[in-house]
């Protein structure tokens, strides 16, 4: 199976000015290129070369598994961003509120752990078996996937995904991804 650099659900230029276009032409155009080739290149003739993305993040290791994880990292992160975010549905509010308290204080949680995290990664909002929030950090090409976790949210924050407009301001680009959450398509992803 050939994996290819999935279409952007807006304008490569949509998401100025929190994120530039200059930011997605080099972090969607080229780094996420840079992966997809790489890992195809890694999987041709191997037992990795029919399965989906999913399972080769579930069984791989080494380099297999960090550009496997980082393709369909970053198409997770890509696709659940939009230039016009809307109001939060009632229900992902009512499953926030109950995991976390508030809205409020699960955006607080969930930036405090983006910014904390040491070096390159991703935050993550996912579910347990039992439909439990839970926020987490994984470094490197980590995937909560790995975990029996089914991802909600991401957030970016290896310094490819910012520091073309926020330089070493992570906070300040955490604050603005906010902005361009698609909230619909998170509550679409938590209610599955």
């Amino acid at each position: 199976m050939k994996h290819t650099l999935p279409t952007l659900p807006y304008a490569i230029s949509a998401l100025a000015p929190k994120m530039s276009q200059e930011t997605l032409e080099y972090h969607y155009g080229k780094h996420l290129q840079t992966y997809i080739d790489n890992l195809n290149k890694m999987i041709e003739n191997s037992p990795y070369e029919d399965m989906p993305l999913e399972e080769i993040i579930k069984t791989a290791n080494g380099g297999v598994f960090n550009n496997a994880a980082q393709t369909w990292n970053h198409t997770f992160f890509f696709e659940t961003l939009t230039p016009n975010p809307g109001k939060m549905p009632e229900q992902l509010e009512a499953k926030l509120t109950e995991a976390f308290g508030s809205v409020e204080n699960f955006k607080s949680e969930f930036s405090k752990t983006a910014i904390g995290i040491f070096g390159s990664g991703w935050a993550w909002l996912s579910k347990d078996k039992d439909g439990k929030l839970v926020i987490s950090a994984e470094s490197g090409a980590g995937n909560p996937m790995t975990k029996g976790l089914t991802p909600v949210l991401t957030v970016d924050v290896w310094e490819h995904a910012y520091y073309i407009d926020y330089r070493n301001r992570r906070a300040a680009y955490i604050e603005a991804w906010w902005d361009l959450v698609d909230w619909d398509k998170v509550a679409g992803k938590l209610l599955i």
